[in-house]
């Protein structure tokens, strides 16, 4: 199997929107810099939507759901159970990423990808089903590369639809146990970093646990010893179907000009796999918020990202990054309906 579209290029930022809109920003009825990040956001979404005054009007949200086989090595503190429940609990509207894409008047589906216990034929569910869940990464490879791929176009395909439904920005949740096991192994194997300087509680481990899940990784990362700069295979040697299907789906936007509201750990992993697979694609991408994973904070800096929050936050869904979508649609009201200092009849700053 070969994806065509990852050829494509990534598009690139309207420079002239961006200066454009970082000039009428210095008109605004304010001290220069006084919204702070605010400013920041506004002028990077004109860049990305090619216009001097953005809008986020349409949201897309899309949760990727699926199993890891690394579970059976005891790594998360819930059994791999949950993953399949909490498809249904999406299904019927009970999770927070239920309620908040619910106040912030954004859409939400929902994609299964492979579960070990079943959840399939459910309402607000789409099924994309590749196998119950990854093979454990500890004693072979997660997914093979015909199964990696179809992840990786599942997230594509999301994309896809949600340009064409004319959407201003693109938020992808996951939901999985034992997914921070395989994010961690990514990050490591990425950055080349050992599991202790990385690995977190994720679902609740305790210290011991933490420890437990940090030597089982590095025994993996032995195992496979895969290069460094093979980000697409260490996307299928430690990755979800998930991780891969939203990788996919930061690139696809990329590519295709859709706004990236990137969440929290797992999320900011499938980030730098797609940063590493399509360089360039990362300028598309706003972060919103710091994850409570330990791992979270080398991300960011690999990436050289400032995230939006910093809530204490650790749930995934796309949780954090919906929290921001206020913070989001104030940047470009701010930005659009503010008065000028000549509209206002204000006086500007001293020369």
């Amino acid at each position: 199997m070969e994806l065509a579209w990852l050829k494509q290029a990534c598009l690139k930022l309207d420079n002239d929107a961006m200066t454009q809109a970082t000039e009428h920003q210095a008109q605004l009825t304010k001290p220069p810099g006084a919204l702070g990040k605010l400013e920041q956001i506004a002028i990077t979404l004109a860049a990305m939507q090619g216009k001097v005054m953005p809008a986020v009007n349409k949201i897309q949200i899309t949760v990727f759901a699926a199993d890891h086989g690394i579970a059976n090595q005891g790594v998360s503190a819930f059994p791999q159970a949950v993953t399949a429940e909490m498809i249904k609990n999406f299904s019927r509207g009970g999770a927070a990423i239920n309620v908040l894409s619910t106040i912030n008047d954004a859409g939400l589906d929902v994609v299964n990808l492979g579960t070990v216990f079943p959840a399939d034929n459910l309402e607000g569910v789409t099924d994309k089903i590749i196998a119950a869940g990854t093979d454990d990464f500890s004693q072979q490879s997660a997914m093979t590369s015909e199964q990696c791929l179809l992840a990786m176009q599942v997230g594509a395909d999301v994309v896809d639809k949600a340009m064409t439904d004319n959407n201003d920005l693109f938020i992808a949740g996951e939901m999985g146990i034992a997914n921070t096991s395989s994010a961690t192994a990514i990050a490591c194997a990425l950055l080349n970093k050992k599991a202790e300087d990385l690995a977190g509680p994720g679902t609740g481990l305790d210290k011991d646990g933490v420890s437990r899940k940090a030597e089982i990784i590095n025994q993996a990362l032995a195992l496979h010893n895969v290069p460094q700069d093979n980000a697409l295979l260490i996307l299928q040697t430690y990755g979800g179907f998930e991780i891969a299907a939203i990788t996919a789906s930061y690139i696809r936007c990329a590519q295709t000009g859709l706004a990236v509201l990137v969440d929290g750990f797992i999320s900011s992993i499938a980030a730098l796999l797609a940063a590493k697979i399509k360089p360039g694609c990362e300028d598309w991408f706003l972060y919103a918020h710091a994850s409570a994973e330990p791992g979270h904070q080398a991300i960011m800096q690999a990436l050289s990202a400032n995230p939006i929050l910093d809530l204490g936050m650790r749930l995934g869904e796309g949780s954090g990054a919906a929290v921001a979508i206020p913070l989001i649609k104030s940047a470009c009201a701010l930005h659009t309906k503010m008065a000028t200092f000549a509209d206002a009849g204000v006086s500007e700053k001293s020369a």
